[in-house]
């Protein structure tokens, strides 16, 4: 099903829009909050609602504190205008000690005094941008750090088209923070590429460009909102080629090699979720015989990606529309990964749209 964006409004009667909202901001010091669900300090960015090293180890090498109480880390960081804020907002409102625009050298710090709050401080969420450019180089630095402690992080990235972000700069009317004397889109190419590694690296990327806020929000509950965090999530996206590939998938599965169910007139206005459209797709040959091989190799790929600590993966199935063939797929390699414990979410990303 598409995504569509909606006008809405935050608590405060200050109008947001959908992830284009989000309004860039100028640099200042990090603002702390602390879980209770009151929100940053005001004047962040109100932003909405977007493959692979992750960490790894349990226990941090910080001398006298007990190894439990180690706090989880999640590292926020991705484009202007993508969502930051609300990403960061929402993990608040779950409870977790949130920090925005620490500059990265201070990331190990933060983890340290949170090992020493005896329990108080359990999960830390901080949002690092190019707001810090002048310590963002430092972030590299901070990660190995962590690493070389074995402290549990992730770094969850947020992603949006460029026409998606101009439009959110616009409708605010500021400029993008690495603009400069130049034009929206020359900050947004800056900044792509001063985040390249890093997007390289996250754990879990997200494409906020149709997205709105409710929609991000529900997004990130679905991560983080579970009392224990399962071995690995999966998402599965149907698409179409032809509305281009969705930018968020670790691994694109294309259909076409199937006939297509279009050209079928009693079947064409149905989708692939009736039972006769899937029928029909499964009952060509080497359908079945795909799908049987393709979830071997993903059982493959779930193993590596477990014991590389990674914990979301996006798996993306095409056809030509994003209405048939890749629905009833989606569908059935979906169910074939929940039998085998991977906790597992359906998307039809452009199931609708003809």
């Amino acid at each position: 099903m598409s995504e569509q964006d909606h006008e809405s409004s935050d608590t405060s009667g200050t109008p947001q829009g959908p992830a284009a909202q989000e309004q860039p901001q100028p640099q200042h010091g990090a603002q702390v909050s602390t879980g209770t669900g009151s929100g940053t300090e005001p004047g962040t960015e109100p932003g909405a609602d977007q493959d692979t090293a992750a960490g790894a180890g349990k226990t941090a090498e910080a001398p006298g504190v007990p190894d439990a109480a180690i706090p989880e880390l999640v590292i926020i960081s991705g484009m202007s205008g993508a969502g930051r804020s609300t990403a960061a907002k929402c993990l608040e409102d779950l409870g977790w000690f949130v920090v925005d625009n620490l500059p990265p050298a201070l990331i190990p710090t933060m983890v340290e005094l949170g090992a020493r709050s005896q329990g108080n401080v359990a999960r830390i969420a901080v949002v690092v941008d190019v707001r810090g450019r002048r310590f963002f180089d430092n972030l590299r630095q901070s990660l190995a750090d962590l690493e070389a402690k074995h402290v549990t992080r992730r770094i969850v990235f947020l992603e949006s088209s460029d026409e998606a972000l101009v439009r959110r700069f616009e409708s605010v009317r500021r400029p993008h923070p690495l603009q400069g004397d130049g034009r929206i889109v020359d900050g947004i190419d800056a900044e792509r590429e001063l985040l390249r590694e890093l997007r390289g690296d996250a754990d879990l990327v997200i494409d906020t460009s149709s997205l709105n806020v409710h929609e991000l929000r529900a997004k990130m509950d679905a991560q983080f909102a579970g009392e224990e965090e399962p071995e690995l999530r999966a998402t599965v996206m149907s698409f179409g080629f032809k509305y281009g590939l969705p930018v968020d998938a670790d691994l694109v599965v294309d259909m076409r090699f199937l006939p297509n169910p279009h050209w079928v007139p009693e079947l064409r206005p149905f989708t692939g979720l009736n039972e006769e459209v899937s029928n029909y797709v499964f009952s060509q040959p080497s359908a079945k015989e795909f799908l049987d091989r393709y979830t071997e190799l993903l059982q493959l790929i779930a193993a590596g990606y477990r014991r590389e600590g990674k914990r979301y993966v996006t798996i993306a199935v095409g056809c030509t529309g994003g209405k048939h063939r890749s629905v009833a797929t989606s569908e059935k390699l979906a169910a074939r990964l929940a039998a085998q414990g991977v906790e597992t979410v359906v998307v039809h990303r452009d199931m609708g749209r003809e």
